[in-house]
C-alpha cells in the first residue's frame, strides 16, 4: 500500500548530514594538460568530450557501461599521453584481451604494440601487456598507465592490486576503465581512488565509516 510505501521510505538526509559529508569530500585536482594535438576524427562526439576531460584530469576513471568504446577512448588518451611526455604508455589488460586491443589501435590509427617484456620497450609510442606480465615491466619507463577492466582493483588485499598501486604509484598520468565499478562496494571505489592517487583505502575507510569492532 501506499502508507506502507511511505513508511518504509529512508528519511531525507538533512542540511547537517549534507554539509558533514561535504566536508570530508576528498577533490582531487586536475593534475593533466590540454590535448595538443587534434582528437581522432573516430571518436564519437561523447567520447571526444571524456578523453580531452581525462586528459586534463590526468589521473581518471571511466566508468562506462559496455559498448561505450572505451577501448577506443583509452588508446586514444594514452596516445596523447605519449605526445605529452615523450615517454611510452603501458595498457594493462585482462588475458587474450592485448591481441584485440593492437587490433583495435590498428583500425583507429593508433601506433601500439603488444610487448612480453621490458625488452620491447623502445621508441616512445603505446605499449599493451597482459596483468600477468606486469612483474616483468620498470613503471618508470612510463610516462602513463591504463588499467582496461580495472575492476581488477576489487580485491583489496590481493596480490595484484597492491602491485599496481605500488608500482605506479608515481606515474603521472593514469586512467581505470571498467563497466563495472561495483557501486556499492566501498573497497572496490577505496582502491579505484587509491590507485589514483586520491586517497589511500586506510583514509577512506576512516574518512567515511565506522569500526564497529
Amino acid at each position: 500500500t501506499k502508507a506502507t510505501a511511505k513508511h518504509l521510505s529512508p528519511p531525507a538526509p538533512t542540511d547537517a548530514y549534507l554539509s558533514f559529508l561535504a566536508r570530508k569530500a576528498a577533490v582531487s585536482p586536475a593534475t593533466g594538460f590540454e590535448p595538443s594535438l587534434p582528437l581522432n576524427p573516430a571518436l564519437f562526439p561523447f567520447q571526444r568530450d571524456v578523453v580531452a576531460w581525462a586528459l586534463r584530469r590526468g589521473r581518471a576513471a571511466l566508468f562506462e557501461d559496455c559498448g561505450m568504446g572505451k577501448s577506443l577512448q583509452q588508446l586514444e588518451w594514452a596516445r596523447h599521453v605519449v605526445a605529452h611526455t615523450g615517454k611510452p604508455v603501458l595498457i594493462l589488460t585482462p588475458l587474450a584481451v592485448a591481441a584485440q586491443t593492437e587490433r583495435e589501435a590498428a583500425r583507429f590509427g593508433i601506433d601500439a604494440a603488444v610487448v612480453e617484456d621490458a625488452s620491447g620497450i623502445g621508441a616512445a609510442r603505446v605499449y599493451i601487456t597482459n596483468y600477468e606480465k606486469l612483474h616483468k615491466f620498470n613503471a618508470s619507463d612510463f610516462g602513463g598507465v591504463v588499467l582496461d577492466e580495472s575492476s581488477i582493483l576489487k580485491s583489496y588485499d590481493g596480490k595484484t592490486r597492491t602491485q599496481i598501486v605500488e608500482s605506479f604509484r608515481h606515474t603521472p598520468y593514469k586512467l581505470a576503465c571498467t563497466a563495472t565499478p561495483a557501486p556499492n562496494d566501498h573497497e572496490e571505489l577505496g582502491n579505484h581512488a587509491e590507485f589514483l592517487g586520491v586517497m589511500s583505502r586506510t583514509e577512506m575507510l576512516a574518512s567515511f565509516f565506522c569500526h564497529d569492532g
